[in-house]
């Protein structure tokens, strides 16, 4: 009978009543060198996990332009080149400030850096690194971030 409601709940009921996933604009920045294409991880500022620069859409911008302004905020990035079109999008559950979380879908824009600055924003609460986009993929947590990354 438990099971039989759990079951209920977490495929009938629970979708009904759950919010819309909100959007975020996230920042795959990428250089060319001689070891091939490397892509630039950061930390995030409450676990220290490795992600994406990413945030919430900023008004006057597109996706990608948020995407940009987050690459430049969170990781310094000046970007040469920023893509328009979207390679792809990636879901997690983003932990609000009061401790419930909120589903969301990142779509993710990719930025080939010009150079990175030494003093931003957050500079003092993030880390940043550079590498392969396999190791990228093996060190971010979300099952389809790791597959953009991989395919990158």
């Amino acid at each position: 009978m438990v099971s039989m409601f759990k079951s209920a709940w977490s495929g009938v009921i629970t979708p009904l009543i759950r919010r819309p996933n909100r959007v975020q604009s996230a920042a795959l920045c990428f250089r060319k060198g001689k070891k091939g294409v490397e892509v630039l991880l950061i930390t995030s500022r409450e676990r220290g996990r490795w992600i994406l620069p990413k945030g919430w859409p900023i008004s006057g911008l597109d996706g990608a332009g948020t995407a940009a302004q987050e690459a430049w905020e969170e990781a310094g990035v000046k970007p040469r080149k920023v893509n328009k079109k979207a390679l792809g999008k990636f879901h997690y559950d983003k932990v609000l400030g009061n401790g419930a979380s909120a589903p969301v879908e990142a779509n993710v824009y990719s930025i080939e850096v010009k150079n990175l600055a030494e003093s931003y924003p957050e500079a003092s609460e993030r880390k940043r690194n550079w590498m392969a986009p396999n190791e990228a993929a093996e060190l971010v947590e979300e099952p389809e971030l790791k597959a953009i990354l991989r395919a990158f």
